[in-house]
């Protein structure tokens, strides 16, 4: 976009842009900063804060903790009950404790012997 400007120009171009970058950065910053607010809605955001980092903050990990616990035990259920129904007896073949990560679980072991056999095919 240069083109046809001297250099002078040019500084002058990006001086002019800077100034406006600065300004808008300025007004927003003035806008969000915390000398314009009144003292009910500083109020309000301290008692907002406390109450979070008292409250959700404590429950939160806990909480999560649970949920991926219930999870993995319906994803392991899932999986002893399809081996039983399957009349199989490779447990193995269901869930690989000797893989690592996420290879274990039968599906994955699946599509990745999908995609072994489509990259070397025979």
């Amino acid at each position: 976009s240069s083109v046809g400007f001297s250099a002078e120009q040019n500084r002058i171009r990006v001086e002019a842009a800077m100034e406006a970058i600065g300004a808008l950065i300025k007004g927003s910053q003035q806008q969000l900063s915390a000398f314009t607010v009144s003292k009910t809605t500083a109020l309000r955001v301290i008692k907002t804060g406390t109450f979070c980092r008292t409250v959700i903050w404590p429950i939160l990990p806990p909480l999560m903790l649970y949920q991926y616990i219930r999870e993995k035990d319906v994803d392991m259920f899932a999986i002893e009950l399809l081996y039983h129904n399957s009349g199989s007896n490779e447990p193995q073949a269901f869930y690989n404790r000797s893989l690592p990560g996420v290879a274990k679980h039968w599906k994955v072991q699946s599509d990745l012997d999908f995609i072994r056999k489509a990259a070397n095919p025979e």
